[in-house]
């Protein structure tokens, strides 16, 4: 089974009137799939295609370094039941 690990994703939303900065963290088991959960949750809250949403960094980090504490506490569950 694949472990989750959690990448930081920094970038730029590029709205009709000023460019605004983002960081968020997402857990995810490739970069791939958490690339694809910020262009979708972007696209969603603000109404920005794709092609506003510019990617500048994603970077793999570790459990110590987590700053939002939803994503550290999923992450010391030994499993979870739905």
């Amino acid at each position: 089974m694949s472990r989750v690990k959690v990448f930081r994703i920094k970038g730029v939303m590029k709205h009709r009137t000023f460019p605004e900065t983002f960081v968020l963290e997402v857990p995810a088991l490739k970069e791939e799939h958490a690339i694809e959960y910020v262009y979708s949750v972007l696209g969603s809250r603000h109404k920005l295609n794709r092609k506003r949403i510019v990617i500048e960094e994603v970077k793999e980090i570790s459990p110590d370094e987590i700053q939002r504490s939803e994503i550290r506490e999923l992450l010391s569950l030994e499993k979870i039941v739905l």
